[in-house]
């Protein structure tokens, strides 16, 4: 077949073909951590001798987060988790639509959480559209901090705060900062949780990154 005779490749087609060998990043790597606000500033020292863009220094970031649920109208199936975030701090960001998937526990020697994730830009129509889908909004936050950047592995130091409407001023959960540690990866690269976990442990004992035990959290839940 001539060039001039052969079909136009298509958005589709190039989807259906990375779909097809696996090499869309749908699978993240997690650890996590926190760290006191008295020793927040010392492990900041310590991650920008380690991370990548040393003179640029870290990225800073003002998100708030809208977590919404879709039930199923037979109550047979656990609710669709969403999430929402927005960029307080940049202007012309596009909405983050996020669907996270529960965690694989089934390996219990893995050294990280992994849990599908799927990430989608969207306008902002988006909490408009998930309203009229009858999602319904769970809980909302805001996270304040830096992200570094180790090669393929994503480092955010990040203070959380509650949205309150009875105050203007967001108020901080603890005192205390959320470390996360992740890499979003296709399937099949578990690999790169070994290089994770070596890199977690150049941060000890300023942080302990570690894998949750979703099992424990249920129990305590449950009692």
């Amino acid at each position: 077949m001539s060039a001039a005779n052969a079909a136009p490749i298509t958005a589709t087609d190039s989807l259906s073909q990375a779909l097809k060998a696996n090499i869309i990043p749908n699978q993240e790597y997690l650890l996590q951590g926190s760290v006191l606000d008295s020793a927040v500033e010392v492990l900041l020292h310590r991650l920008r001798g380690l991370c990548d863009n040393v003179d640029a220094g870290p990225e800073t970031f003002n998100d708030q987060e809208v977590c919404f649920s879709l039930r199923d109208p037979n109550q047979q199936a656990a609710p669709l988790m969403l999430r929402v975030r927005k960029a307080l701090d940049v202007r012309d960001m596009p909405y983050q639509l996020r669907y996270i998937g529960q965690p694989d526990l089934g390996d219990k020697n893995r050294p990280t959480v992994v849990r599908s994730s799927l990430d989608i830009a969207c306008n902002g129509m988006l909490l408009e559209f998930l309203n009229e889908l009858g999602c319904r909004i769970e809980f909302e936050y805001s996270v304040k901090g830096y992200m570094f950047r180790k090669g393929r592995m994503k480092i955010t130091v990040a203070k959380v705060f509650k949205i309150s409407q009875s105050s203007m001023t967001p108020e901080p959960i603890s005192q205390s900062y959320l470390v996360e540690l992740s890499v979003l990866a296709p399937q099949g690269q578990d690999a790169i949780a070994e290089d994770m976990r070596a890199f977690a442990d150049q941060l000890r004992p300023l942080v302990h990154l570690d894998k949750i035990d979703y099992k424990r959290l249920g129990h305590m839940s449950v009692t």
